[in-house]
């Protein structure tokens, strides 16, 4: 009988695959291998002049556009655009890998084999018998067994936080600052004295906003308005909402009654002519005209 215990955990061997499972597996074969020798034939000397020009460092932008692409199509529920929209993200990777492979540093099967290996080695409840009776026991065995694998790798980290990456957007990297550091203990316990905080970062805001300096940013003001928005993160993720998810939906949100003022008033032009009061006899109107964007 298994413990339960990560540590116990026999070496995982993946159990036999199921029919259906190797149906998909021989279906995606011919594709993938496919998308991968083409990525290697635009690499190539006679290859394509812009795929052979890009770097690692040019290609990075693309990456992020393609990401948040994923994104909008997901939240429109575009499955169509979505298929495409994952074509292109998948395009990246191989991108890398190709010109990672010109390099010497790994190739494409190297990229799957490691993530194969992972992927095992972190769901020991379904490889290795380790038992896991819900989703939360499920992330713990994963955060556990990923610390172990930092105790032996060869670069151990000196910090908690190194392995959050400091290029991503500023609010996930808040989100993920946060949940590193509750893992020892240093967070807030609850909600309320989040909220504390919360009013206490505004205080602290509205003082530098003195009047002499209303119009001025300071260094001291974005520093505040930082830690007020690193608050609101928090609070995000101690109410289990996704803070970009939260605020892209507000986006949306606004685009649809701002783009109903438009409509009311006449066109762009005539809203822009309009005075204060008629914005907001506007806004109202739309924001009781429209309904919030469908959540996934």
């Amino acid at each position: 009988m298994s413990s339960g215990k990560v540590e116990d955990m026999a070496t995982p061997v993946p159990a036999a695959s199921h029919s259906e499972a190797a149906s998909q597996t021989d279906s995606l074969t011919d594709p993938l291998a496919e998308a991968i020798a083409i990525m290697a034939r635009l690499r190539a000397p006679d290859g394509c002049p812009w795929d052979r020009e890009q770097t690692f460092d040019s290609i990075k932008r693309h990456t992020l556009e393609e990401t948040y692409e994923v994104f909008d199509a997901i939240e429109r529920r575009a499955w169509p655009d979505l298929k495409d929209e994952l074509g292109d993200l998948l395009l990246q990777v191989l991108f890398y890998a190709q010109m990672a492979s010109e390099a010497g540093y790994f190739t494409i099967q190297d990229v799957a084999s490691n993530l194969n290996a992972k992927l095992i080695r972190r769901h020991p409840h379904i490889f290795a018998g380790v038992q896991a009776a819900d989703s939360d026991a499920v992330l713990r065995n994963w955060e556990q067994i990923k610390q172990s694998e930092k105790k032996t790798s060869a670069n151990k980290q000196s910090s908690l936080l190194d392995d959050v990456p400091r290029a991503m957007p500023a609010m996930l990297e808040a989100a993920k600052l946060g949940s590193r550091a509750a893992k020892v203990g240093f967070d807030w316990p609850d909600t309320s004295g989040l909220f504390d905080k919360l009013q206490e970062e505004i205080g602290e805001l509205k003082a530098e906003l003195a009047p002499s300096a209303a119009n001025q940013l300071t260094p001291e003001i974005e520093a505040e308005l930082g830690d007020l928005l690193f608050t609101v993160v928090n609070l995000a993720r101690h109410l289990k909402v996704d803070p970009e998810s939260a605020l892209r939906a507000t986006n949306a949100k606004f685009r649809s009654r701002f783009s109903a003022m438009e409509s009311a008033a006449g066109g762009a032009d005539a809203l822009a002519a309009s005075t204060p009061s008629k914005l907001d006899e506007l806004w109202n109107q739309a924001k009781n005209a429209t309904s919030d964007p469908p959540r996934p």
